[in-house]
């Protein structure tokens, strides 16, 4: 996964300001105990910072993929 595609998948799914403080902000066990912005920082595959984002947040797995978006 890109890291355009974690950033569109968190705008998604939780709003484009929200997004960026939860990114900062939450501590995810699962990422060693750090935000996502600071694993992603640290070269974290953005695909498991996601993943991990989703399952601190109890967002339902069918969600994790993102909304369908119609090709141009």
């Amino acid at each position: 996964m890109r890291l355009s595609d974690f950033w569109r998948l968190m705008d998604d799914e939780f709003g484009e300001r929200y997004s960026r403080t939860l990114a900062r902000d939450l501590v995810v066990d699962q990422l060693g105990d750090r935000t996502a912005a600071e694993a992603l920082g640290a070269g974290v595959d953005p695909k498991a910072v996601w993943e991990a984002v989703c399952r601190a947040q109890d967002v339902p797995r069918e969600r994790w993929l993102g909304r369908d978006v119609k090709p141009r």
